[in-house]
Order: structure tokens, then sequence, then C-alpha cells
């Protein structure tokens, strides 16, 4: 149950940077969607609802996504899927249920770094950046890796490429349930990007595969169905897996070879 002894929705994000800087039990609320799902006692929670944080924007290079955007109004938004076709809406298919969807916020997701984030997976492939009020622009891939800190994330980045092919894949035992196993795979004008998450650790690229994919791209317009084979070997040897309640490592490692395979053929052919 969600216990909160102060709500306050500030005018501008100094003061919300301000609330939220001064006590670790201050918290910033999004969409609630997880925080009502544990047990913490909250001194402040703060809601960024007044602060002009829910908008998708198309500018030339990049989309970009207000962090209080709704889920399901990012998945279906006209400049999401004009520019990244399916991706984006196949990740976000299986996430709980429309209602949660309808509720929880694209910067939840992603400032959350959850290990079986389906938006985070996709993202990393795409290449995403996000902006921290006090950190600044940076990767997400950076992002990731950085230690936590006390920031609020306001926009998300998302790089356009015309003639950019995308699949994603994950496999649950039942759809709206957590996922056993995330991938995206993208193929750009700068090559090839794959990602893997819920291994059950956050979504990480492959970059070894990735290397070896766009070195033979820099004398070869295609690779082969031997390149793919080993281009998903690799990944599953650079990763690392393990175990809980939905899954084994060693499933979890077969199941990351079957999808990035299945992923790089659709991307390699054209589709």
């Amino acid at each position: 149950m969600l216990n909160m002894k102060k709500y306050v929705a500030p005018e501008t994000l100094q003061d919300a940077w301000s609330l939220y800087s001064t006590n670790p039990n201050n918290v910033i609320l999004g969409g609630c969607a997880f925080l009502r799902l544990g047990k913490k006692k909250i001194a402040t929670g703060i809601d960024l609802c007044n602060l002009g944080l829910d908008y998708i924007k198309d500018h030339e290079d990049y989309v970009e996504v207000g962090a209080m955007t709704k889920i399901s109004a990012f998945a279906t938004h006209k400049h999401i899927t004009q520019n990244f076709k399916n991706i984006l809406p196949d990740c976000v298919e299986n996430i709980v249920g429309v209602s949660f969807r309808n509720t929880a916020t694209i910067g939840g997701s992603v400032f959350g770094r959850y290990g079986f984030s389906d938006i985070v997976t996709a993202l990393l492939a795409l290449n995403a950046e996000i902006e921290l009020y006090k950190g600044g622009h940076m990767t997400l891939s950076r992002y990731l890796k950085a230690p936590p800190k006390f920031d609020i994330l306001t926009a998300i980045r998302i790089p356009k490429d015309k003639d950019g092919r995308y699949h994603y894949a994950s496999m649950r035992h039942s759809s709206g349930d957590f996922p056993m196993l995330t991938t995206a795979v993208c193929r750009t004008d700068q090559g090839y990007t794959l990602s893997v998450g819920a291994r059950p650790l956050r979504a990480q690229k492959a970059k070894k595969a990735m290397a070896y994919l766009n070195d033979i791209l820099k004398t070869a317009e295609q690779v082969g169905e031997n390149h793919l084979q080993m281009a998903s070997e690799l990944v599953c040897e650079e990763l690392s897996f393990g175990s809980n309640m939905r899954a084994k490592e060693a499933y979890r490692k077969h199941l990351c070879k079957v999808l990035i395979l299945r992923g790089l053929k659709e991307v390699s052919n054209g589709h």
C-alpha cells in the first residue's frame, strides 16, 4: 500500500528539483504505476503534471518525447509509427494492460532503469538519448551504466533514419506478464544495433556482435545467413544471463539466440 504524507504539483522544474533533492524520502510520482505496488513510505510525492512534459515533437533528425507522456499515447502517435514502424508499438503491446498503459509514463520506465523494461530495450537499440534536468544530455546507454543520482528526467530523443529496419521481440509466460527476455534489432545507415533486456538484468547492447556485422557491411551491402548465425552466437557469448522465477539462465541464453537470429533475418532481408 502506498503511504504518502504530502502531495505537491510544482509549477517549475526548479521547484520540483528543490523538493526532490532535499529529502531522500521525497519521490517523483510520474504515473505511479509501480509505486502503487510497493510499500514505500513517501514523505512528499512530487507530481510533474504541471510542467508541460506530456508531448511528442517531430524534429528534423529526431523525435522528442516528454517524460510525462503516457505509454499508450507514445505507442500510437503518428510521429512514432511513421518514423520507427512497429518497433515501439510492438514493445509496449504486452505491458500489463490498456488501463496500465494509460497511466504509466515513458519517463517512469526509462528513469527507473528496470531490467524487465520492454521500452528500455527498444530505445537502447534505437540509440536513444535522454535529457536530465541537472545531468543534461546523454545517451541512454551511458545513463543505464551510470550510478543512480538525484535528478529529473525531462525528455527522450530518438534519432530518425528514413530507411531504418526494426524488429522487436519478447517472450512471456502470458500476455501482460513481465518478460522472460526482450530483444531489439535495428539496421540503419549507421549499421546494426542489437540490445537484450530482462536477462533478468537491465538491457545492454551486444557490442561484439554489432562490430562483427558492421565490419562485414564495410565491404558488402548484405550479410550472409552464416554471418547472422555467428552474430547471434556472439550475443549469447558476450552478455550475461541469470535465473529467477520466470526463467533459468540456460533457457534465457537459448531464447536469446533464437530471437536475435529471427530479428537479424528480418531486418537484413529488408522487411
